[in-house]
């Protein structure tokens, strides 16, 4: 499964500070968001594609997922059955990248959520 502390990309991380700027969602709430927009979308993360985890914010899986962790961990195994560990987190970091490009341009929380159907 996912190891206990996690990062992503310092660009997604980036956008989630700019993100959390304008609408108050934490950076860790939003990247649930994006991740899950992600997974409806039907993307799918390459492995052979080299992808650094260089984010600032080290954060524990918890705070990361916070209740959607099963069914996250359980929704990546899933898809990526074949990945362990670290390269499954740059997976969950993949597809939070993906996912927060349907997000980033966002100014208010009401926006958000109209946008979430």
């Amino acid at each position: 499964m996912l190891p206990n502390r996690m990062q992503l990309n310092k660009t997604v991380e980036e956008q989630l500070k700019k993100l959390k700027a304008s609408t108050g969602i934490t950076p860790n709430v939003s990247a649930r968001i994006a991740f899950f927009r992600s997974i409806e979308s039907d993307y799918c993360y390459q492995p052979n594609i080299a992808y650094k985890l260089d984010g600032s914010l080290t954060l524990d899986k918890f705070t990361w997922l916070g209740k959607t962790q099963l069914v996250t961990e359980l929704l990546l195994k899933q898809k990526y059955p074949e990945l362990e560990g670290k390269e499954l987190q740059i997976a969950w970091a993949s597809h939070v990248e993906h996912g927060i490009g349907a997000l980033r341009n966002h100014k208010l929380l009401s926006e958000l959520t109209v946008n979430l159907n």
